[in-house]
């Protein structure tokens, strides 16, 4: 399965962030915590690196996250030149009130009135940059809510004589490589629902936290997950939240089922969850060019 996702306001979009990029000094890039380099945007990197802006990585949702996890992609963000990271909960006003801090250290030169700092908050739909925005701000100037891409145009707020923040639409890029980056994606919202079909992301989703998370499908669903599948723990979902299909005797309702699972996962309801590590990353990016590579070779025995 592929996923793809690009409203036609993100090609505008991305024109005039780059646009804008230019009078800013450092850009916040706002990322989900439980899959930090799958909802980063490439095109964030090549226009910050074009214009050779510092960057200040936000890992919104952290409590949503495996701890763990999140520890260990600071640590790999932080071996990249010009980027800070931390993790934060954009719902935490503690949290919110370190950004402007933070960021004014990878920008030391802009610290006053004649030289205000000028941040550009960046990021794919449905990260948290809306609520990022509105907590910075301390009242509502940006549009929250739980659908993707709510936030369509870009705004300037001047919070004081010494920091500005740009405020951008959530962009994702044209063409996702790596289906499992689709796939997780999906599965923490950020692409449109019409991108996508509830079932098979929420095998895939089942089927990864048989690997990495199984004692937590068994506290929130009360099931053994030994000798279980990707499509046997949908199954057991069904059954113990009673998703019958009306009128098909007592047939599952595997759709019901897997909206259930996704939005345990969403909403934290199944535990603190990464999709991915630094060191699984890898291991993945290494199959993917495998199976590439195999492709290819495969392709020119039949040329």
């Amino acid at each position: 399965m592929s996923i793809q996702w690009f409203p036609g306001h993100m090609t505008s979009a991305r024109k005039k962030a780059g646009e804008t990029l230019a009078m800013a000094d450092v850009v916040v890039e706002v990322l989900d915590a439980r899959l930090p380099q799958a909802s980063s945007n490439p095109m964030i990197h090549e226009l910050r690196a074009f214009r050779q802006r510092p960057c200040l990585k936000l890992l919104n949702k952290a409590d949503l996250a495996d701890p763990v996890a999140t520890k260990a992609w600071m640590e790999y963000f932080e071996q990249q030149p010009g980027v800070k990271a931390v993790a934060i909960s954009c719902k935490k006003a503690s949290d919110v009130a370190r950004v402007p801090g933070l960021a004014q250290k990878l920008a030391p030169h802009r610290c006053d009135a004649v030289k205000p700092l000028r941040l550009m908050i960046m990021g794919i739909p449905n990260v948290g940059k809306s609520t990022l925005m509105n907590a910075l701000v301390k009242k509502r100037v940006a549009a929250v809510g739980d659908q993707p891409a709510v936030t369509k145009s870009q705004q300037r707020i001047d919070i004081s004589s010494r920091l500005t923040i740009y405020d951008t639409p959530g962009m994702l890029w044209p063409k996702i490589a790596h289906p499992i980056d689709g796939l997780m994606l999906a599965a923490s919202h950020a692409v449109g629902v019409n991108a996508y079909i509830d079932e098979e992301v929420a095998t895939f989703l089942a089927g990864f936290l048989l690997e990495q998370y199984p004692a937590m499908l068994t506290a929130r669903y009360g099931f053994s997950t030994e000798n279980m599948d990707a499509v046997s723990v949908i199954e057991a979902v069904a059954k113990k939240r009673g998703c019958l299909l009306k009128g098909r005797g007592g047939e599952y309702d595997f759709e019901k089922a897997a909206a259930i699972l996704l939005i345990d996962y969403r909403s934290g309801a199944l535990g603190r969850i990464s999709l991915e590590t630094p060191d699984l990353r890898a291991e993945r990016q290494t199959q993917l060019a495998a199976l590439a590579a195999a492709a290819a070779a495969a392709d020119a025995e039949k040329a």
